[in-house]
């Protein structure tokens, strides 16, 4: 059993590398990917934490790009080009690669994603939430990403979004964090296109993660089935290699659903809990969220392959 959407206290996750590899070694995992938001910067620690446990690290990072090809529209009509989470695997980790570049760009980007951020929840009655409040909650300024800021809403603005639950915390980004919400801010002006191109070459490999969240996030199977192909297909002949079909956060019939759809196009069924600890406290490492999720260890057999 693999594992290859997973995060640390280096992003939106609470455990440190050393914790997260200590886990999974526990869980008996073969091989895991630690992908922080757009950084390798636990890739050091975590790479020395596997080595003394025995246990496979392939490096990875999620990022948030954009893809025009599939607008989504807002209520006004208006249509915007889609944020979508992107999982790269055996990226360069050499601070002068391109790839590496457009990662740092990204972060200079969720920095001034924060700023706005912060300022539009004031605006909307979070009066008691500061940055500087919601970046105490994580272990580095670059790594601040929403679910900080829901930890903030939570303890300072009860009285706005209740108390936390699994539930209430789920609801809390429908409401107010997610692509939906209202206080919700893009944080990214860079393509998927183009951080494809940058990487050609680099053996690198892309999967779009969670990716009815990111296209088709009211669904049902029907819906899936008749949606789904042509995204899958155009994602395919636009460089991406895998989709996340073993997703953590879906229930076991629409990952067979997924796994179906994503062979059909000629693409890997990637897959992975996005563990996230603390920050995520109903989705459990390996597993996922409704505790019978199972990667093949196979899978990381074909995104070698791929490279």
């Amino acid at each position: 059993m693999i594992d290859l959407h997973t995060h640390s206290n280096f992003s939106d996750g609470s455990d440190t590398p050393a914790q997260l590899a200590a886990r999974a070694h526990d869980l008996g995992l073969r091989a895991i990917s630690l992908t922080d938001h757009d950084t390798t910067a636990s890739h050091d620690q975590m790479a020395e934490a596997c080595a003394r446990l025995d246990l496979e690290l392939i490096a990875g990072v999620e990022i948030s790009l954009l893809d025009s090809t599939f607008a989504r529209h807002g209520v006004d009509g208006q249509s915007f080009a889609r944020g979508v989470h992107v999982l790269a695997y055996f990226l360069p980790l050499q601070a002068e690669h391109p790839v590496q570049q457009l990662l740092a760009r990204l972060r200079r980007d969720r920095t001034e994603r924060n700023a706005r951020l912060t300022q539009r929840l004031i605006e909307l009655g979070f009066d008691r939430l500061t940055l500087e409040n919601v970046s105490a909650r994580a272990a580095n300024a670059e790594g601040v990403g929403r679910p900080h800021f829901a930890a903030a809403m939570f303890d300072l603005h009860p009285e706005i979004v209740g108390e936390r639950t699994a539930a209430s915390w789920s609801q809390l980004f429908v409401d107010w964090l997610g692509s939906t919400g209202r206080a919700y801010v893009a944080k990214t002006t860079l393509s998927l296109e183009d951080f494809i191109a940058t990487a050609k070459g680099s053996g690198t490999v892309f999967s779009i993660a969670h990716p009815l969240l990111n296209y088709l996030p009211e669904y049902s199977a029907t819906s899936i089935e008749a949606v789904m192909p042509a995204i899958l297909a155009s994602l395919r002949e636009r460089g991406v290699a895998g989709v996340e079909a073993y997703y953590g956060g879906t229930s076991a019939a629409t990952r067979a659903l997924m796994l179906k759809l994503t062979r059909n196009a000629g693409l890997i069924p990637t897959g992975g809990s996005d563990y996230h600890g603390l920050f995520k406290e109903d989705v459990s490492l390996g597993v996922g969220h409704s505790g019978d999720l199972r990667v093949p260890d196979e899978i990381l057999d074909e995104l070698k392959a791929a490279r």
